[in-house]
């Protein structure tokens, strides 16, 4: 089943114009997004070809069952609740049947978690990128030596400073762990190389130190310090830098260089806007989509207010709906018999 087969077989139930175009936030290089509602044919619905939704390639034209959408409803999404609250000049076509399912009938305490929820994962992700523009990783990974160092007096040097002044090779050393301490280590070193010192590692991408077997009465000429949490850490920030920059939109991360406030400025605006929209819901009991501060979300995406600044104005959007949550007067929970007893009603009606 393809997007065409659905408008070839009269299938379609709703259709509108979503995303930023909706929202009253497009600008001249904002892509149009179709969201849409579908019923199957009764032979594919009663039988074994269900399919819940059916997109493009790029996912900017999607569709769903009507039954997925209204279990969507259900759990108050916040991308599906603003597909049933679309306004009129988006809309491109309805089905009679579809004006029984009203965006009141599933809002809900729900959206706390469904909107300000989401919401605040995007904050994380946006404090997240906020620290990998600052502090961006040099490409050649780093080893484990570079955690380790030689104590001096009542300090420490590092290891590879230590080697270059004494005029030793970390291949000839040799390690052996000090009984109740965590990585602490006595050196040792052959110079010769006929002691058979497995060296402080044996490949760059190790993640241990190498021990050695020690012949009794030979000299500790150091001790070793390695700080195995501070590589681990590296390791993980390294992987997902670099997984990051691999996966990143080059367009927009030029972008955001160019304002230079170190955040996605466009995913923070909508970040904002759903947190605006989830306190007009506790605010009103009502969902509305268009948004009445175009200028100021825009100028949130052209970079014009620092990074402190917008998490400043998400924090007190926050501490807002957790107010405003508490004094509502929405259910805690949609009413799941009645919206599912209106699917039934328009399914009897489209397979009658």
């Amino acid at each position: 089943m393809t997007i065409q087969d659905l408008k070839d077989k009269n299938l379609l139930l709703f259709e509108a114009i979503s995303g930023s175009r909706a929202f009253g936030l497009a600008t001249e290089n904002s892509d149009t997004d179709i969201r849409g509602v579908y019923y199957l044919p009764k032979e594919d619905f009663l039988g074994l070809n269900y399919i819940p939704q059916i997109s493009n390639e790029t996912n900017d034209i999607t569709y769903y069952e009507i039954g997925r959408f209204v279990e969507l409803l259900q759990k108050n999404n916040p991308n599906i609740l603003e597909v049933l609250a679309s306004p009129e000049d988006c809309i491109l076509y309805k089905n009679p049947l579809m004006d029984q399912l009203k965006p009141e009938d599933f809002l809900s305490k729900w959206c706390k978690d469904s909107f300000a929820g989401y919401a605040i994962s995007q904050i994380k992700k946006a404090k997240g990128l906020n620290k990998k523009i600052l502090n961006p990783m040099a490409k050649e990974r780093k080893s484990i030596l570079d955690f380790c160092f030689i104590l001096e007096g009542q300090g420490s040097v590092p290891l590879k400073k230590w080697l270059s002044v004494q005029g030793k090779v970390q291949e000839k050393c040799g390690l052996i762990s000090i009984d109740h301490t965590k990585g602490m280590y006595a050196l040792l070193y052959d110079k010769a190389g006929t002691l058979g010192y497995k060296g402080i590692i044996q490949h760059e991408e190790t993640n241990q130190v190498s021990l050695s077997s020690v012949p009794k009465n030979e000299i500790t000429v150091a001790y070793l310090f390695c700080n195995l949490d501070a590589y681990s850490t590296y390791c993980k920030d390294y992987r997902e830098y670099w997984k990051w920059v691999s996966e990143r939109n080059e367009d927009r991360y030029t972008i955001n260089q160019q304002h230079g406030q170190n955040y996605d400025s466009k995913n923070m605006m909508h970040t904002i806007r759903l947190l605006q929209s989830c306190e007009h819901i506790f605010k009103t009991g009502t969902l509305h989509i268009r948004a009445e501060n175009r200028a100021e979300l825009l100028g949130i995406k052209a970079g014009n207010l620092s990074y402190d600044a917008v998490m400043q104005k998400a924090e007190k959007l926050i501490r807002s709906i957790e107010y405003h949550y508490s004094v509502s007067n929405l259910p805690d929970l949609p009413d799941l018999e009645k919206t599912t007893k209106i699917l039934v009603d328009i399914r009897k009606k489209l397979y009658h």
